[in-house]
């Protein structure tokens, strides 16, 4: 609005120059919230496109791995008890484990000692892991049991080696502890000590007492058989007594047998080879909905997807789909249906699991034959696809040439509202003009009629 406008006039200039300017203004901002709508939806049903495309891609990749259907792996029948993984140069077999015991550390204390213990003198502790090299420990003079706790937990932080203090409530009576997470036989901790701490000494040569130090628990080594023949192991972790096979004791139960089995990784290669068929029916759900056209009631306009009738949309599910009907692979493994996955009426795929376990026992190699390699389905598809979605691809130019329309009405916008501005202040100056030009007329016109009217011989009307 320019000011108070239409006073000589009597018009309203505001809504007269408002109603011009939304006639020349409405069908050309019309058009371009059109186009800005379009190409929006256009972007996001691309971008959509795209992550579902990389999804599948991914998904071709992971199963396009030759080292998948190398690997081993080794399962146990009793997880409570074992568990076991195998690398990939290990033999298929099946073995029977029994556990007698676990490897275990040691727990050793000093004798009993007066709760205000304190050192008469300033020396040395000399910690060993059985007959491994000492750890020095200085122990100041007139240190309390509790400080020479704090100090031997300082010196052996990284040995797996704590110290903790136990007191006995009816006598009173505290020993200095020593806990080890060295498994094995002769792996208990020691301690020597130098002249005045001899009381902290612990000898692992005799059991502990409440008047000199010892063994409380002596470290052990795991006893185990396999197949029946009786082995034994410093740890819980036991490598090398099946070649390439490692077994991790969990828990000891002489009468019960774990059977371990050690076989091509089937169970991985089914999950990926599931991962494969839910990202490509994931995709088909996708394309479903993106080109899709919904009726809304008898006369609604109908509501269409981001990409109805996309002819990029067309060519990625014909190419995918031309792959998977054709002919690859040897040895029994030449379709996907072979391994008992086939398409639905819906364009989705569906796995018949007992067909494919069956696959998996039986043709094992055939089915890695199948899917990997550079005549491999997986490559095949991903090739039919990358072209669309890589870098710089089909798609990505589509996006940048949306984005390049969306910036151009950006500025037919900014210019349209110049146009808009410049016309409504040409319009106002005009219609003021008349305006002005009006009242001038008025005033003169009153002028005139009030002169007339006082000349002699003129006769006023009456007003009745």
């Amino acid at each position: 609005m320019a000011g108070i406008t239409g006073i000589g006039s009597g018009m309203d200039i505001d809504a007269m120059v408002g109603a011009l300017v939304a006639a020349e203004k409405a069908p050309k901002e019309a058009q371009l919230t059109r186009l800005e709508t379009a190409t929006t939806t256009k972007i996001s049903a691309l971008g959509t496109l795209r992550t579902a495309l990389s999804s599948f891609q991914t998904a071709l990749k992971d199963l396009n791995d030759a080292k998948l259907f190398e690997n081993r792996s080794a399962k146990s029948s009793n997880t409570d008890l074992l568990t076991a993984t195998a690398s990939k140069t290990a033999q298929s077999g099946t073995y029977s484990v029994k556990i007698e015991q676990l490897a275990t550390g040691s727990k050793t204390a000093t004798k009993a000692l007066d709760s205000d213990f304190t050192a008469g003198v300033a020396g040395t502790l000399t910690v060993k892991i059985g007959d491994g090299e000492g750890i020095d420990v200085e122990i100041g003079e007139g240190a309390s049991l509790t400080q020479v706790k704090d100090a031997l937990n300082a010196a052996l932080k990284d040995s797996g080696v704590t110290a903790n203090l136990l007191t006995d409530p009816s006598t009173g009576k505290t020993r200095l502890v020593m806990s080890s997470t060295n498994t094995g036989e002769g792996k208990d901790v020691s301690i020597t000590a130098s002249g005045g701490l001899e009381e902290l000494a612990i000898d692992t040569a005799n059991d502990a007492t409440e008047l000199a130090g010892g063994v409380l628990e002596r470290a052990q080594n795991a006893k185990f058989s396999i197949d029946g023949l009786a082995l034994q192991s410093a740890t819980n972790k036991v490598e090398g007594a099946i070649p390439d096979v490692t077994l991790n004791l969990v828990a000891a139960d002489k009468d019960k047998s774990v059977t371990v089995t050690v076989a091509q990784d089937r169970d991985g290669v089914t999950a990926n080879i599931k991962k494969f068929v839910d990202a490509y029916n994931n995709l088909i759900k996708t394309t479903n909905s993106l080109t899709k056209v919904t009726k809304v009631g008898e006369d609604g306009q109908p509501l269409t997807g981001g990409l109805v009738g996309d002819s990029s949309v067309r060519s990625i599910l014909s190419g995918i789909q031309n792959e998977l009907v054709s002919v690859g692979g040897n040895d029994g493994i030449r379709m996907l249906s072979d391994l008992g996955i086939t398409t639905q009426k819906d364009g989705k795929l569906a796995i018949d699991d007992d067909k494919l376990k069956t696959a998996l026992e039986k043709n094992f190699d055939a089915v890695g034959g199948f899917f990997t390699g550079e005549t491999g389905l997986m490559n095949r598809l991903n090739n039919r696809v990358d072209g669309f979605n890589q870098t710089g691809g089909i798609l990505a130019q589509r996006v940048s040439g949306l984005e390049a329309t969306n910036a151009d009405i950006k500025a037919q916008r900014e210019k349209l509202d110049l146009r808009i501005e410049s016309m409504t202040a040409r319009l106002y100056s005009q219609f003021n003009a008349m305006d002005t030009l009006v009242a001038q007329l008025s005033n003169t016109s009153s002028w005139l009629e009030n002169t007339l009217s006082s000349l002699p011989g003129v006769v006023k009307k009456s007003s009745k």
